[in-house]
């Protein structure tokens, strides 16, 4: 188990998209496009899964606004907005049914860069399977 404070996020995240070969499944509470500053650090974190995408890897991500469902949508990671009175609150990642990222950490430039966060990258199997079998029954949502 790897811990993430802070901004740590995209320090020890994008490697792991970058390195992903098969699929990346991704649930957040806010998530946010940030296309007049493509340098800041969340931004580096949605450029990663942009690239995930082109090289082959299945992403999908599962958030509670319509509006970013549309942009990742329209960049090739299939998203949605679940149809359900509640909101999702949950934030992990999963890649590769290897890893998992689990946590605090919203995909916002606050979150990244100056709100007191905390997550973590594990490479439990069975907490893998167990993420994987939520983020499946949110899907079908």
């Amino acid at each position: 188990m790897q811990t993430i404070i802070g901004g740590q996020f995209t320090e020890k995240v994008i490697p792991l998209i970058n390195d992903a070969k098969n699929k990346i499944r991704l649930v957040v509470f806010d998530w946010r496009w940030y296309p007049n500053d493509p340098a800041c650090n969340c931004q580096l974190f949605n450029q990663s899964l942009v690239r995930a995408v082109r090289r082959g890897v299945d992403c999908k991500a599962i958030c509670n606004f319509e509006g970013i469902a549309k942009t990742l949508s329209a960049l090739g990671i299939e998203a949605k907005k679940i149809r359900v009175a509640n909101l999702v609150h949950a934030k992990f990642i999963i890649i590769d049914d290897n890893f998992f990222v689990i946590g605090s950490h919203n995909f916002t430039q606050n979150a990244f860069s100056s709100n007191f966060e905390a997550s973590v990258i594990g490479e439990d199997n069975e907490t893998t399977k167990k993420l994987s079998a939520f983020f499946d029954s949110l899907w079908q949502l």
